[in-house]
């Protein structure tokens, strides 16, 4: 089964800054801003791990830019 991509979203990539409770995380954009993203459903299935310091892909909505969703977690190299 393909995954549609969403309208109206952007996908960037950021560093792990800050761990909150309930699988919150702060994330520090490539383009230097701060944004607060939980874990997205299927991260949370195959029970990836996120921790300070990783690598990651949130997606943002355009209405909302202070706010996604960790849609992927990069391998370490």
């Amino acid at each position: 089964m393909k995954m549609e991509k969403r309208q109206n979203m952007i996908e960037l990539e950021g560093l792990v800054i800050e761990a909150h409770p309930a699988g919150f995380f702060r994330v520090l954009l490539d383009n230097k801003k701060t944004v607060l993203a939980y874990i997205s459903g299927n991260i949370r299935q195959n029970s990836i791990r996120i921790l300070v310091g990783d690598r990651v892909k949130i997606e943002l909505h355009v209405c909302d830019l202070t706010k996604g969703r960790i849609i992927h977690r990069f391998r370490k190299s």
